[in-house]
């Protein structure tokens, strides 16, 4: 029997994008345990939504690795495994520092004016909504001046693991953020393609530790030493 859902995730939505984080959401505040499936009526009423958009994040979630479909049974909880989210995170780094460094041969677009300014809002800022529009907007100067809409796609098909407010459900985060963003914005300065493109590396891989020790504590990844 599909479990009754908490009332104050009853947040009325209308896109199988936003059903696919509300699923996420539940999962990851272990409403939604490994094996579980997913109740697919109680979410479509939860959400004021029809089946269809909720069959449409099912679908992406698979592919992200988060739920199972199985043909006739319906779409069951996936066991996160470690390793994919130390990839995932791999792959951005290796994607946002290949960024970077198109950003510096094009001539930086300006980045040297603007990063420093981004970099000393984020040593001054503590709440996690303005630290992340700010660490959105260094993100987007360097996405902008890399002028590679390659780059852009391949960053839209890492959908995030973490469905909320990254800094605010993972709060070491944002000191990883600060110290990373800080050093990739002087090896920017310095025309340092490389040393920006490992700072951008670097700092996904250490927020990779800290999302792979949020999840553990949240249960939701593979617990190796029961070899689940």
């Amino acid at each position: 029997m599909a479990r009754r859902l908490s009332g104050e995730r009853l947040v009325r939505r209308s896109s199988g994008e936003d059903a696919a984080r509300y699923i996420q959401r539940l999962i990851f505040d272990g409403e939604l345990r490994p094996g579980t499936r997913v109740p697919q009526d109680e979410i479509a009423k939860a959400l004021g939504i029809s089946r269809i958009p909720v069959r449409e994040a099912l679908i992406a979630l698979e592919r992200g690795g988060w739920v199972t479909i199985e043909l006739h049974r319906g779409a069951f909880v996936s066991v996160l495994d470690e390793q994919g989210v130390r990839d995932h995170y791999e792959l951005y780094g290796i994607v946002y520092g290949l960024a970077v460094k198109r950003a510096i041969a094009r001539g930086a677009g300006g980045l040297e004016a603007t990063l420093p300014g981004i970099v000393s809002s984020l040593r001054s800022t503590t709440d996690p909504e303005p630290f992340h529009e700010l660490v959105l907007a260094f993100h987007a100067s360097v996405l902008s001046a890399a002028r590679s809409p390659r780059i852009e796609v391949a960053l839209r098909s890492l959908s995030g693991l973490v469905p909320g407010n990254f800094f605010q459900l993972v709060p070491a985060a944002m000191e990883v953020e600060r110290a990373g963003l800080t050093a990739i914005a002087a090896a920017v300065a310095a025309r340092d393609a490389a040393a920006a493109a490992a700072g951008y590396e670097r700092m996904l891989r250490g927020q990779a530790d800290n999302v792979v020790a949020v999840f553990r504590e949240r249960g939701v990844l593979r617990d190796r030493s029961a070899g689940v």
